[in-house]
């Protein structure tokens, strides 16, 4: 039986699958100037997407150099996810790439293995970001690894 997961965001992941989150966050960066950040709130308070595109901006995933920022956002209670890239990387990938992470990771959420679908989303973006922004020898990684939350 599985444990049910507190829709708090902060105690939605325990420490050890946030470190696995952030271990994924890092190893996908390893080879591309892209970012990748993950965002969890309780509740979106509107349609998922538009407050996706709006929490984008406020912790600053538009302002890379390449424009190739990535966020998974998610709302715990709400039970919704979405992921947004900056225009550098839309531009680039293919029409139904960011569908086609979303399909795969629903997957793995149905079985309740959260961790596991947001990692494996997570280097799945890494590889496609390898791609189209190859890490550079002057390449700094320009924000935060850590997961972020919404402030109350």
């Amino acid at each position: 039986m599985t444990e049910k997961r507190s829709a708090n965001p902060q105690k939605f992941f325990g420490a050890e699958e946030k470190e696995k989150i952030v271990d994924s966050i890092r190893e996908a960066e390893k080879e591309t100037s892209g970012e990748i950040r993950l965002h969890l709130e309780e509740k979106a308070k509107k349609d998922v997407m538009q407050r996706a595109q709006e929490v984008f901006y406020k912790i600053g995933m538009s302002k890379t150099a390449g424009h190739n920022g990535v966020l998974i956002y998610m709302a715990t209670a709400d039970k919704q996810f979405a992921i947004i890239g900056d225009k550098g990387i839309n531009e680039l990938v293919p029409e139904n790439f960011w569908q086609d992470v979303v399909d795969d990771m629903v997957s793995h959420f149905k079985k309740d293995e959260f961790v596991e679908g947001i990692c494996h989303g997570i280097i799945r973006i890494g590889e496609k970001l390898k791609d189209y922004f190859p890490y550079q020898r002057d390449d700094v990684d320009e924000l935060p690894d850590d997961i972020s939350f919404d402030k109350k």
